[in-house]
């Protein structure tokens, strides 16, 4: 009888448990870009899907200023949301504070600052690897060795990508060199346009759009580009102008939040790695109009570095450092 009593209850427990892991969790999103600002948009479609697989329960604000941020992660906190992802690039002390106040609440928050106390994760775009193999490919197809890139700001996480990209094209071209440029914007299409345009002039036929407007301009000038963070020859008007892009995919980091938070057993991490290729956080494009136009000596090199990267043999630089014109 004593074991009935106790099988009984232990399958309720497992009853209970699997039902606490398969209801909705409260999930906010605070954006300070418009939601059609990739990066944010990164984020915000990967939290869509898991809104539209029954996972959670989604609310989210965009457009909000450093200025009022903090006060909206402190209305999403007091409103009962579970898990706030977020950006609290410039404000990371601040946002700690707030994380203090709220032990409860777990926190997903993009920051170039390390995990904090015991429900602050960070994340930021870790898609350096696809860059690598994207640069391969541009140091490839370059006829005068100069390729053009144009950025939104000098910070860690655009200068990895840059030094990434240039980097594997050395490894294919080693007299390949590099124009590089910053907008002092995340979202100025004119005037990245305008930048590349400039790059163009100087005498580069490939470009790395790192900002929208730059493959407009490669489209009116005749040749290359390679995109960044999402498909920018689908979504960006970019066919028969980009070659391929360095995609970034948040599901995984999400996912992993997710289920830590159903749990109960969220801790602040660093989810660098859940960024990455191996994870499933990064990838290269397909290569659309130019799967032919590629040598296919240069795409198996692709391929080789891509599945050493994936398995742990091969380890790209992570180098944050301010990337310099070299010509």
């Amino acid at each position: 009888m004593k074991r009935i009593l106790f099988l009984a209850v232990l399958g309720l427990a497992l009853f209970l448990g699997t039902a606490a892991m398969a209801e909705k969790i409260k999930v906010a999103g605070i954006y300070t870009q418009p939601i059609q600002q990739k990066w944010d948009a990164t984020l915000h479609k990967a939290l869509l899907k898991a809104q539209e697989s029954g996972e959670i329960e989604y609310v989210w604000s965009e457009k909000v200023s450093n200025t009022d941020y903090i006060r909206v992660l402190r209305e999403y906190s007091e409103a009962g949301v579970q898990l706030i992802v977020g950006e609290a690039f410039g404000i990371s002390r601040d946002v700690r504070k707030v994380a203090k106040d709220y032990p409860n609440v777990a926190y997903l928050m993009g920051d170039t600052f390390g995990p904090d106390g015991e429900n602050l994760s960070v994340f930021d775009n870790y898609i350096h690897e696809p860059c690598y193999l994207m640069g391969m490919i541009a140091g490839a197809m370059t006829k005068t060795n100069k390729i053009g890139m144009v950025g939104g700001y000098p910070i860690g996480e655009v200068n990895r990508l840059f030094n990434a990209f240039m980097a594997g094209a050395k490894a294919i071209n080693p007299a390949v060199e590099f124009k590089v440029s910053f907008i002092g914007s995340w979202y100025d299409p004119p005037k990245a346009k305008e930048f590349a345009y400039a790059q163009v002039e100087a005498g580069v036929d490939v470009l790395y759009a790192e900002r929208s407007g730059v493959v407009d301009a490669a489209r009116e000038k005749g040749i290359v580009a390679f995109g960044n963070v999402n498909d920018m020859n689908k979504e960006e008007n970019g066919e028969n102008v980009v070659v391929t892009s360095a995609l970034w995919h948040m599901e995984a980091a999400l996912n992993h939040a997710i289920e830590r938070v159903k749990a109960g057993t969220f801790a602040a991490e660093d989810y660098r790695k859940w960024t990455m290729m191996a994870k499933g956080g990064a990838s290269l494009s397909p290569f659309h109009e130019f799967e032919d136009k590629i040598p296919a000596d240069v795409k198996a090199k692709v391929a080789e570095t891509e599945a050493a990267i994936k398995a742990g043999t091969l380890v790209i630089e992570i180098n944050d450092d301010e990337p310099k014109s070299t010509f």
